[in-house]
């Protein structure tokens, strides 16, 4: 048993990096320690507790997690400084001699903070508490908002997939979930607390089950059945595990919505075979086409990884205009980036970064083509908008269903709160569409 004690009346600051299952996971962390009678800490107030949560997809990735570790440390002395996440599990050493540091903690060990801070007083030298990749094992549930108006269920951890380019197998070891009962018991719980949108998160969410025998589909049909919560998204999915059931079931459902985000990576076969994806662009095209066939107006996010070795300057091309044909809205645009122990490293051709840099604002000028021409389709519509909390004095956002950002003037009351709307023009900085609040009569 912990003595909380300790922990009585003291602040807490968070910063995370990274994917949405990260902060998911931060959420989990500080209603850990808020439980312990750890308050957070307000804007300008000196934290005694500082928790980073880190990232490690990119080499830019872990120079901000550095720069956040000294941000923090200098805006906070004499803080305890605990930092944990990708980059704590996969060079736990760097991180423990980073001044100021107090304690690292590997993805098994992030569960239970709580035992590694002691008394709170600070460490000589930092500590580093973590297990070897092969032996994570544990799944620490997580469901949680934040400060956010939607909640991120953790549905699913790890990786078994090892691409060619990727460590998160290395940072958050082996595919591994939670039963679809404890899944649906926290679903429950979310809405008994008021939200309306719960988003599925995970490192490879379609591969839920490995661990409790049973699918993601099953898992998706018991959630569609969990009163109170009126949206479902799922995050991130790879595409060789959307299966047509899956989409076929979303369009039929009321809860969960026609929105997918789908890797590709690359729309080059050659490079995805150099990838070690499990799919070619033949099947991408066919997910994309069977989401369109059933959902029309559905929003598909793509990720894209440019100059990868191996892409040579045809190869990119080739991949360009695959995706330029392509019926999806948005492209979240990776330059790739070199990271210890991959396979992508014996890979000869190497990009420079000047072409990367090139090549990405080619697909982000066409990324930003796709998604205002579907914004453009729904101008002078009515749908429904779920209102998010936004800073005084700056208009209001929210989302419809197929996840267009829509902008209204600010009022409090409307937080959380699912209201008509009529889709208007764009905002000035083409991020959103305006949108006019319609009463019921007005619908």
């Amino acid at each position: 048993m912990i003595d909380t004690t300790v922990f009585q009346n003291k602040t807490a600051v968070y910063y995370t990096l990274g994917c949405k299952l990260n902060f998911s996971e931060t959420s989990t962390i500080g209603k850990i320690l808020r439980e312990a009678g750890v308050r957070t800490a307000r804007k300008g107030e000196k934290a005694d507790i500082c928790v980073v949560n880190t990232c490690s997809v990119t080499e830019m990735a872990d120079k901000k997690c550095r720069q956040a570790i000294h941000r923090l440390v200098k805006q906070h002395p004499g803080a305890f400084v605990v930092v944990t996440g990708c980059y704590a599990q996969l060079k736990p050493g760097d991180v423990a001699k980073i001044k100021g540091v107090d304690v690292v903690l590997g993805a098994e060990q992030k569960g239970d903070l709580l035992q590694y801070l002691g008394d709170l007083h600070k460490h000589e030298e930092g500590e580093a508490f973590t297990t070897t990749t092969k032996d994570i094992r544990s799944f620490s549930p997580s469901c949680s908002r934040g400060d956010r108006t939607r909640f991120f269920l953790k549905v699913q951890d790890g990786c078994d997939y090892f691409c060619s380019y990727c460590t998160i197998p290395f940072a958050r070891g082996r595919s591994r979930n939670g039963t679809i009962a404890s899944m649906v018991e926290q679903a429950e719980q979310a809405a008994a607390e008021g939200g309306k949108e719960i988003v599925l998160t995970g490192v490879n969410i379609g591969d839920f089950g490995k661990t409790s025998g049973e699918t993601f589909f099953d898992l998706v049909k018991a959630l569609d059945q969990v009163e109170g919560i009126e949206r479902y998204r799922i995050s991130s999915i790879e595409p060789n595990l959307l299966t047509d059931e899956i989409i076929e079931f979303v369009s039929r459902s009321r809860r969960f919505m026609p929105h997918f985000h789908i890797p590709l990576q690359s729309g080059c076969d050659e490079v995805l075979k150099l990838m070690r994806r499990r799919y070619d662009t033949a099947l991408f095209a066919s997910k994309i086409k069977k989401i369109k066939e059933v959902m029309p107006d559905a929003f598909i996010g793509v990720d894209v990884i440019v100059g990868t070795r191996g892409e040579t300057e045809a190869y990119f091309e080739q991949a360009y205009q695959f995706i330029s044909g392509l019926d999806v809205t948005q492209l979240h645009v990776f330059s790739y980036s070199e990271r210890p122990g991959t396979q992508a490293l014996k890979i000869d051709y190497v990009v420079s970064p000047e072409e990367k840099h090139q090549r990405s604002q080619r697909l982000l000028a066409l990324s930003d083509e796709k998604t205002q021409a579907f914004y453009a389709r729904h101008i002078g519509q009515t749908m429904q908008v779920l209102m998010e909390k936004s800073k005084a004095g700056t208009p209001m956002h929210g989302f419809t269903a197929n996840y267009i950002r829509v902008e209204v003037e600010n009022d409090e009351s409307l937080d959380n709160q699912m209201i008509n709307v009529r889709l208007g023009e764009f905002n000035e900085e083409m991020t959103a569409l305006k949108g006019t609040i319609l009463m019921n009569d007005e619908v």
